[in-house]
């Protein structure tokens, strides 16, 4: 109702100078599919999602180049901070990034979102020790807000019919990205030692091995910010117009006496009071927490020793699985997930994804039992089927997060629910290298020896994320 009202509003009341009004007169008059724009949401939350992961396959050996690990068995606990770095950054500073873009806009913080890629991620593939490596990885999740105002101005410049494309285009970027910067570190990092016909242990990449990957994803970070900068602003702003009837959709609603109750929920709404919404951000960070505990683990585990419990595997054969992983998440959300989730719903969707994630988990420490084409399939079998099932279950959860919340409610909601997360997957990297660690020392332990651990305790995260889907702790909104 308050939707439709606000959007009658304004078709009658056109503000020239007003950048939200121009993008509404440009979505009513827009046919056909929006290829552009999905295009544009696509690359820059891509863009973001890079870098976050792109660390872990070469983050092993880039802690024992450091020589701050006094042990083999101590690089996971190192490992852990510098992962973690970037989401505590994050955390403290989406709320400001949140508010500066209701302030002044969504471009700008997508603006300094991607440009702050090219030049926090740059430098980090330069660090010269492990101080500098954690600077520089705060530093980037600080300036890299753009998560949550993206999806507000992918809901704002999408016709109403295209909105679900919009959050879906979100929801599998951010995934895709997730899996395929672990692939580019992967088959990037160590250039001088991996093509040695190619690069010069003399040249920077040799200098600097974990370089090249940075480098790589910073000048698709520094594209992608020359394109944003064609992006429409899609924020009303009406606040100079003092000489005539100030135009305010939601104020307007006032008079109107259809919009009573409209008024009155506006009035009385509150997020934190709004369960559904609450119950499936706490859902959300539980599942978030897992997803990039597994990322740092996966990557450890099989970089680690065969005498650990690990693979043996080096920076490109990691990068060879999660390349794979991605491509398989990439057909499985384009041409599966949206049949699924109109089948079954949302709820129902994440909970048989965590469940069968268990199921997966489980099998790990007996993969690293096989050798050679065994070994390869029942990797890639287990790392394909395991990343599509954690990105239905986020892509579900934010499904209901969006659902959960009017339209001028969203970029508060999403504001929220990025914090949350940020300190969540913050904790994940840190707690999973501590863990991995402590698991590595402890081969010879009766109860879940070596890595056996590390595999049960993120099945006992899953299982509490699984758990807290039902009723009556997760509700979703009926419309």
């Amino acid at each position: 109702m308050a939707e439709e009202y606000t959007e009658c509003l304004l078709a009658n009341k056109f503000h020239e100078d007003c950048p939200g009004c121009k993008v509404d007169q440009m979505k009513r008059l827009r046919r056909g599919f929006p290829l552009w724009e999905l295009f544009t949401v696509w690359i820059i939350v891509l863009c973001t999602a890079l870098p976050i992961s792109s660390l872990f396959p070469f983050l092993y050996f880039m802690i024992d180049d450091f020589n701050i690990a006094k042990k083999e068995e101590d690089i996971g606990f190192y490992a852990g901070f510098v992962g973690c770095s970037f989401m505590l950054g994050r955390a403290f500073t989406s709320v400001i990034w949140g508010l500066v873009a209701d302030r002044y806009g969504r471009k700008p913080v997508i603006l300094i979102g991607t440009a702050s890629v090219v030049v926090f991620n740059t430098l980090f593939g330069l660090s010269l020790n492990f101080w500098m490596a954690i600077i520089t990885r705060f530093c980037l999740g600080s300036f890299n807000g753009l998560l949550g105002p993206i999806k507000a101005y992918a809901m704002e410049t999408f016709r109403d019919e295209y909105q679900g494309l919009a959050l879906s285009a979100v929801s599998t970027a951010w995934g895709i990205g997730l899996i395929i910067g672990p692939a580019i570190g992967g088959f990037l990092a160590q250039p001088a030692t991996q093509y040695p016909s190619l690069f010069s242990q003399d040249s920077i990449f040799g200098k600097f091995p974990f370089f090249l990957p940075c480098f790589a994803i910073s000048v698709f970070a520094f594209l992608v910010t020359i394109i944003s900068l064609w992006i429409p602003e899609t924020l009303h702003n009406h606040k100079y117009d003092d000489d005539d009837e100030s135009f305010d959709p939601l104020k307007d609603l006032s008079h109107d006496p259809e919009s009573n109750k409209v008024v009155e929920r506006n009035e009385k709404s509150s997020l934190l009071n709004n369960w559904p919404l609450i119950s499936s951000i706490i859902v959300y960070c539980i599942f978030s927490l897992h997803d990039m505990a597994y990322t740092e683990i996966f990557s450890l585990w099989a970089n680690s020793p065969r005498k650990y419990g690990g693979l043996g595997y080096s920076t490109a054969d990691v990068g060879s699985v999660l390349a794979f992983s991605g491509f398989g998440l990439l057909i499985f959300q384009l041409s599966l997930y949206s049949y699924a989730e109109r089948l079954l719903g949302p709820i129902i969707v994440t909970r048989i994804s965590g469940t069968l994630a268990m199921v997966i988990l489980s099998c790990y420490p007996l993969i690293a039992k096989l050798s050679g084409l065994a070994l390869t399939l029942a990797v890639n079998s287990a790392s394909v089927a395991k990343n599509v099932l954690s990105t239905s279950a986020i892509t579900g959860l934010f499904i209901l997060q969006n659902n959960a919340v009017r339209q001028d409610q969203r970029g508060a909601a999403n504001g929220i629910a990025m914090t949350a997360m940020s300190l969540f997957k913050a904790i994940g990297p840190a707690a999973a290298g501590i863990i991995f660690s402590w698991s590595e020392k402890r081969q010879d332990a009766a109860f879940f020896p070596g890595t056996q651990m590390v595999f049960f305790i993120l099945n006992v995260v899953l299982a509490l994320g699984v758990l807290l889907t039902f009723k009556p702790f997760l509700a979703e909104t009926q419309h």
